[in-house]
């Protein structure tokens, strides 16, 4: 009993109170700032070890041998010890503050601190304040892990540590605030600025007291050299645009040369050893200063007037960096931009000193950092906040803006989006932002919420048919159309009009009676459309002050909105009920239905809707219930709109009936019972649903279209519903491309048109595997001298393929009796599933490909990847995907 309540009582003292907050702030502020000191320290020695080095031997031999075994030995340590240091470090700490399941902890921040000393030691042109941003961040994690805090108490954390770090590397505690802000907390609440500010003022104050720092360019000339003066704003913004433009260059070519270097399929030792050693040999080939990156960019700042070695420092640092980056060598790119910007500023700046004899180099440098740090990093504020803070110089604020923000704006226009999110996209992570529920009206769009079911009248109607419609409806308005083009609107207030002036007119008082309502209807109605967001639609709404609006998607006409559809949204969303925007649906109603004698062992239902795919589809159902003798559930689905009961609108079925009565005659020719039913439904998914239940169904054979363009989605809306929660087996089928001549005759419309002969079977094991070779006996009747291949994809990197899988699967279909097809098996190298398949089909020209499972199923995998779509879409053959039946409790 006294230890629960000693650990309850610990538990309480550690809550997430603000006292704990700011001292737990604190630490991590003086924690980074040591790391940050540590890290600029060993990083220094160990680069002017290679400078030194390279003055006792030949500098094309000991540069490149440095860069080769300190590259390799970095590399080494990132991948043995913590895969998750490589790189610059802010994208993996963006996604842990996203929520997305990353490591970040001490053993990672210990690694990036010792492999980026030794990266950069190795000469490399990379920085080291994106390292030190992360090992702040680890650092912080590590320590948020002993106290018993929230998620979001330890987030805060997190991004305190990152702050604390970018402020001790840049000696700008600011900016460290600025960047959490920015970048990527993006939160103002009280305990994360608080926090924040504490641990980057911790940070950056221990920093300058250990030993300033490189970057800290409070140099006594940039004081008395600093200048601005009207004239020069052009100057500056085509500095601002020369930067947007270049910087936008240089991450297109950073995510480019990550691309590059991964289709070499080498380690990551190997990766950052051939960067060390490019960096090296380049290095050694240019002047003695470009050994020191510090020494270079100050030179730059403060030296004479050098156009041209800025320009072979920019197109340098350019190169080398891209070659660095890409590599995956734990180094960041602050360091990189603020010299690249150095470089283009002063070019401009001797640019307009030769042009107007004015103005200062130096300025248009400092300038230029900025600006090039702005649009790399997408963070306008934080570059401005960052040089002020080392430069200390207030006749630099108005250029640094003008820079910036100009820069920020032409970046994002080329190239928009964050670099950190796209480097994090090219390792498979997107981060999606949770809308708040005040924010409904920005994240749903009238597609989501419109009526797509339009009451319409056609423009050649006359004012008493419209009247007459207007009786008949609760409807206060109609949208006019005109050969399913909308071409205005007529609302009961129009027929009042006409009615009052026809009143007046006593001439001809059926004037109104015999007039055509294009007459009288509001021409070119306002309209959205699908992609108009909820704010835009209300806006609209109360300009106008109207009830309504057309939803169009050029002049077509595909919904209608109203006011009540958009409150109903909010109430849903609101209610937690996200699954499903509007009006809840109703259980399907049963309009039309045919009974057989229930004489079969089961029952397979078989949703048909395209008339020149259902005869096939009825084929496949036929003869597994004749293998099976099983009876087939023929089911056509309705759709209404939600906002009207299907108990109670009327449907026409003349078409339905027509494909279902062909259906009977062929069961009938077949032998097969057959129940057929006309369901009118909200959703297809839910009355396939309904079916299997009320109708004890055993398979669901449902065609698929083969991809979809659904975000979100595997194989489309209502497929992904019924795999996910249908009991039963589900089969789904992709027609391939019709083989054969179509049948015109009225009487073979629902005749099977495609071939079937050569059948292939990847399979890899588990239940789904077993249950497609329970099929294949039957499917293959619907062929002429079948061939069954059974397959196995393997890695090249396997040496012998498990054959076991494929000698059980031709075991069990030679014992099927009434099997009479070719049978062989054989494995095919590849280095994905989807590519060895298609691959296969497309060489050895397969007509049928049947997917049973994978390790785990590759249904199971399609709702985690894509590998059945990746197949279907990718070859022309039809593919049947298969579903084991999964416990409904």
């Amino acid at each position: 009993m006294l230890l629960p309540v000693l650990t309850q009582r610990f538990r309480s003292l550690w809550q997430p109170r603000r006292g704990l907050a700011i001292a737990e702030a604190s630490v991590i502020g003086v924690v980074a700032a040591l790391s940050a000191v540590f890290l600029k320290v060993g990083s220094g020695w160990l680069g002017t070890w290679r400078v030194h080095s390279s003055h006792i031997l030949p500098a094309w031999l000991a540069l490149p041998l440095v860069g080769m075994a300190f590259g390799f030995l970095a590399g080494w340590l990132v991948q043995r010890f913590a895969p998750e240091a490589s790189g610059s470090g802010i994208p993996q700490v963006k996604a842990t503050l996203a929520n997305v399941p990353m490591t970040l902890s001490w053993r990672v921040a210990a690694v990036k601190l010792v492999s980026a000393i030794i990266a950069l030691g190795s000469g490399i042109t990379l920085g080291r304040q994106g390292p030190t941003v992360q090992v702040g961040a680890g650092l912080a994690a590590g320590m948020s892990r002993w106290v018993p805090t929230s998620p979001d108490h330890r987030r805060q954390m997190i991004a305190a540590g990152a702050g604390a770090g970018l402020a001790a590397a840049f000696n700008a505690p600011i900016a460290g605030v600025l960047f959490i802000v920015e970048e990527l907390l993006q939160d103002l609440s009280g305990i994360t600025l608080g926090t924040a500010i504490i641990a980057s003022f911790i940070g950056g104050v221990i920093s300058r007291l250990l030993g300033g720092g490189s970057l800290d360019l409070n140099l006594p000339l940039t004081r008395s050299l600093s200048q601005f003066s009207i004239p020069e704003i052009p100057f500056f913004l085509l500095l601002g645009v020369l930067a947007g433009l270049l910087a936008a260059l240089f991450n297109q070519g950073l995510v480019f040369s990550i691309k590059l270097y991964r289709r070499l399929h080498v380690s990551l030792p190997l990766r950052v050893a051939l960067a060390g050693f490019i960096s090296g040999c380049v290095v050694a080939l240019l002047p003695t200063s470009f050994r020191d990156n510090t020494g270079l960019r100050e030179y730059l700042i403060t030296g004479s007037e050098n156009p041209l070695l800025a320009a072979i420092a920019f197109v340098a640092q350019f190169l080398l960096t891209l070659v660095a980056f890409g590599s995956g060598a734990p180094g960041g790119l602050f360091a990189p931009s603020l010299i690249l910007g150095t470089c283009l500023g002063h070019i401009v700046g001797v640019f307009e000193s030769q042009l107007l004899g004015g103005g200062s180099p130096m300025t248009y440098a400092l300038a230029g950092m900025g600006g090039f740090f702005s649009a790399v990093s997408k963070v306008p504020i934080t570059a401005i906040v960052i040089v002020f803070e080392m430069t200390t110089d207030f006749n630099l604020v108005l250029p640094l803006m003008i820079v910036s923000v100009t820069s920020y704006l032409v970046a994002e226009k080329v190239v928009p989006g964050s670099l950190y999110e796209k480097l994090l996209q090219l390792n498979g992570i997107t981060l999606t932002s949770n809308a708040p529920v005040e924010g409904i009206l920005t994240t749903l769009t009238a597609k989501d919420v419109m009526q797509q079911r339009v009451e319409t009248l056609d423009v050649e109607m006359t004012i008493d048919e419209a009247m007459q419609a207007f009786s008949r409806s609760h409807h206060r308005g109609f949208p006019v159309v005109e050969e399913g083009k909308l071409v205005g609107i007529v609302t009961q207030t129009d027929l009042l009009k006409i009615r009052e002036s026809a009143s007046h007119t006593l001439r001809d008082r059926n004037f109104p009676n015999e007039t055509a309502i294009r007459e009288i209807m509001t021409p070119s109605p306002i309209t959205v459309t699908p992609k108009h967001n909820l704010r835009n639609v209300l806006y609209l709404l109360d300009r106008y002050q109207i009830s309504r609006l057309p939803v169009v998607e050029g002049r077509k006409l595909i919904g209608i909105i109203t006011r009540a559809d958009i409150i109903r949204a909010e109430a849903d969303h609101l209610n937690c009920d996200n699954a499903t925007m509007g009006p809840q649906p109703e259980p399907s109603y049963v309009v039309y239905q045919t009974r057989a004698p229930n004489i079969g062992r089961g029952r397979l239902l078989v949703t048909v809707a395209n008339p020149e795919t259902a005869g096939t589809l009825l084929q496949m159902a036929a003869a597994i219930a004749r293998d099976r003798h099983y009876e087939i559930e023929c089911v056509q689905v309705i759709l209404v709109s939600r906002h009207s009961s299907p108990t109670e609108t009327q449907v026409r079925t003349a078409k339905s009936r027509r494909l279902l009565r062909q259906a009977e005659v062929l069961a009938k020719k077949w032998d097969i019972p057959l129940h057929t039913q006309i369901r009118v439904a909200h959703d297809v998914a839910q009355a396939i649903l309904e079916t299997v239940n009320e109708r004890h169904i055993d398979i669901i054979l449902m065609g698929w279209k083969g991809n979809t363009s659904t975000p979100g989605r595997i194989f489309g809306t209502v497929v992904d519903t019924i795999i996910r929660q249908a009991t039963c087996d589900v089969v789904l089928v992709k027609l391939g491309n019709c083989q054969e001549s179509k049948v015109k005759n009225q009487e073979s419309k629902l005749s099977n048109q495609y071939t079937f002969n050569r059948w292939l079977v990847p399979m890899a094991g588990g239940p789904n595997a077993r249950m497609a070779i329970k099929l294949l006996p039957a499917l293959v009747t619907l062929g002429q001298d079948p061939q069954i291949r059974l397959t196995r994809v393997f890695k090249p990197s396997e040496l012998a393929p498990d054959m076991t899988v494929l000698e059980q699967a031709i075991r069990q279909l030679i014992r099927r009796r009434k099997l009479s097809s070719t049978v062989f098996a054989s494995p095919v190298k590849a280095d994905s599933v989807p590519q060895g398949v298609i691959n296969l089909v497309k060489t050895e020209g397969y007509d049928v490909v049947v997917l049973g499972a994978s390790r785990e199923g590759l249904l199971q995998q399609a709702i985690q990847g894509n590998i059945p779509e990746a197949i279907a879409s990718g070859v022309e053959s039809t593919v049947i995907l298969v579903r084991g039946a999964i416990s409904s409790n």
